[in-house]
């Protein structure tokens, strides 16, 4: 266990672009990072199309796109239109704490519940966790136990939504009280020496700069960040790990949102609920799931406590009957031929995928050119420019038939939502900075060469190299490839041959743990509820 080169960190930092964080190290505003690059590689890491966090950390964690470890948004689609979260055991490919043993593994995205580690490894579930109380938090159980009586502070995440201009610095206070509670986990998971794979996530910058886009302020952070890598790249020196830093995505700031199921209901793709009967009286009251919702928390009722106290089933009943303008509720599924689902995917509503499809099978083609026409075709009306980018679902994952049809991203200075706004282009309320597609990714330690520029590398060749640099297979199902010009020449990994191993993939379905509700109610934020 202590031999040089036989171990790997993987030090995770969620949202961190290369274009941001390349002119800060040359600056000298980074020592730690610039150490970093002079005795090892570094470089751009591009990422998944789209740049989504549920998409990247499994493609990072697996070496495949995602129409081989099978995640596309935060909740699975079902035949029904229905949602619920996914959750690790939905992962059809094995990660790699499931190669590695053992394995301490830290809030990693898509990992709840906790487990696959083995009895001799440790994990602390990611994103997606209820809440640290929540069965599922840990394995083994004993180490939430301690979490929660050692650092009290620590919560899985920040509801950075709900901070609007007004609230900056109570958002920046608890900001650094997340951030340092996490800092206390991984200090306190490093006194641990028998592990073979270490992968610890901090997911701080990401909701930084999805909430505030001030350089000085996120420069401050990633100073924190910086003292966090200094520490960890001298735990690494001392055990002889190899070091990677990467990032899932790249950030950048917006302006503009785009609400892409009304600009499918402009084009006649997709037919919005007619107010009719309770609905109907509803709307000529006034009452729609925003007055509802802003009535509600005026009296201290907020929709994380409807969420938790009333049953799903009330939920959804309420939600449909009640006008707005919901990409799930507020859809006439029957009459609608496509829609944007979650952070990007956009299928066609055909009759062989969705209980109450609206399109022939044979007609789904046609449809599908429509929808890439009409979104590419999409402008701002203060600019006149385009504004979205349009990818073709096949070509993108051609190995799963159920993957979305066609894939959209906003360009620079522009996110997509799926609700179904008044107008398709509006100014963003309430986000400051979201996803591009060029993260980071760092490599340092025994085999590693010293300042190589990485180029071209991408999320799923970060498993491969890996693995290669410790010696092990590399799973036939990776797309990745292992990054060799990363290796000092006549090191072992620059010299021997690169071996495949097949590993038994999952193609069943799971209904998940429970407490759906409450993972739902962490991606409000993100337009689901």
């Amino acid at each position: 266990m202590s031999d040089d080169g036989n171990r790997a960190f993987v030090l995770g930092l969620d949202g961190v672009p290369w274009p941001l964080v390349r002119p800060w190290i040359e600056a000298g505003e980074l020592p730690a990072f610039a150490e970093l690059i002079e005795t090892g590689a570094a470089g751009p890491l591009r990422n998944t199309t789209p740049a989504n966090t549920p998409v990247a950390w499994p493609s990072i964690a697996t070496g495949t796109w995602p129409d081989r470890h099978g995640l596309y948004e935060f909740m699975k689609l079902g035949s029904d239109y229905s949602q619920r979260p996914y959750n690790r055991e939905d992962l059809r490919q094995p990660p790699l704490w499931e190669l590695l043993s053992p394995a301490v593994v830290a809030n990693v995205p898509m990992t709840y519940p906790a487990g696959g580690v083995g009895d001799d490894g440790a994990m602390v579930a990611g994103m997606m966790t209820s809440s640290t109380d929540a069965a599922g938090f840990t394995q083994p159980a004993r180490l939430g136990e301690a979490i929660r009586e050692e650092i009290p502070d620590y919560r899985v995440g920040l509801r950075w939504h709900e901070y609007g201009e007004d609230r900056r610095d109570e958002f920046l206070a608890d900001f650094a009280s997340l951030f340092e509670a996490r800092r206390e986990l991984l200090r306190s998971l490093t006194e641990r020496e028998d592990w073979r794979l270490f992968f610890f996530i901090f997911t701080a910058p990401d909701r930084l700069q999805h909430l505030i886009w001030d350089e000085e302020v996120i420069l401050e952070h990633y100073r924190e960040l910086d003292a966090v890598l200094a520490e960890v790249m001298t735990y690494c020196d001392r055990l002889g790990a190899t070091l990677y830093v990467v990032s899932d995505h790249g950030f950048g700031p917006i302006s503009r949102v785009v609400n892409i199921n009304r600009a499918l209901a402009d084009a006649g793709l997709l037919t919005p609920k007619r107010s009719t009967g309770a609905r109907g009286v509803l709307s000529r009251a006034g009452v729609s799931k925003s007055t509802v919702l802003n009535a509600l928390a005026r009296i201290g009722i907020d929709d994380e406590t409807l969420v938790e106290r009333l049953p799903a089933s009330v939920v959804d009943s309420v939600a449909r009957a009640v006008p707005g303008d919901h990409a799930l509720y507020d859809v006439d599924s029957a009459r609608t031929r496509a829609f944007l689902h979650g952070l990007g995917s956009v299928y066609v509503n055909d009759t062989s995928r969705f209980d109450d499809g609206a399109v022939a099978p044979g007609e789904r083609d046609r449809v599908k050119s429509e929808v890439m026409s009409a979104l590419a075709a999409v402008t701002d009306p203060e600019t006149g420019e385009r504004v979205l980018s349009v990818r073709d679902g096949d070509d993108l994952n051609p190995e799963d038939e159920f993957a979305p049809d066609v894939v959209v991203e906003g360009v620079e200075g522009y996110h997509v939502k799926p609700g179904l706004a008044d107008e398709t282009v509006v100014d963003a309320d309430g986000i400051a900075g979201y996803h591009r597609p060029e993260g980071v990714l760092f490599a340092r330690g025994p085999p590693i060469a010293a300042d190589i520029a990485v180029e071209g590398a991408t999320v799923v060749d970060v498993a491969p190299t890996l693995l290669h640099g410790l010696g092990e297979p590399v799973p036939a199902a990776a797309h990745g490839r292992v990054l060799t010009e990363l290796f000092e020449p006549g090191s072992p990994p620059a010299t021997r041959d690169v071996v495949e191993r097949d590993h038994a993939s999952s193609d069943a379905a799971t209904d998940g743990p429970g407490s759906d509700e409450a993972v739902e109610e962490r991606l409000r934020g993100l337009g689901y509820l």
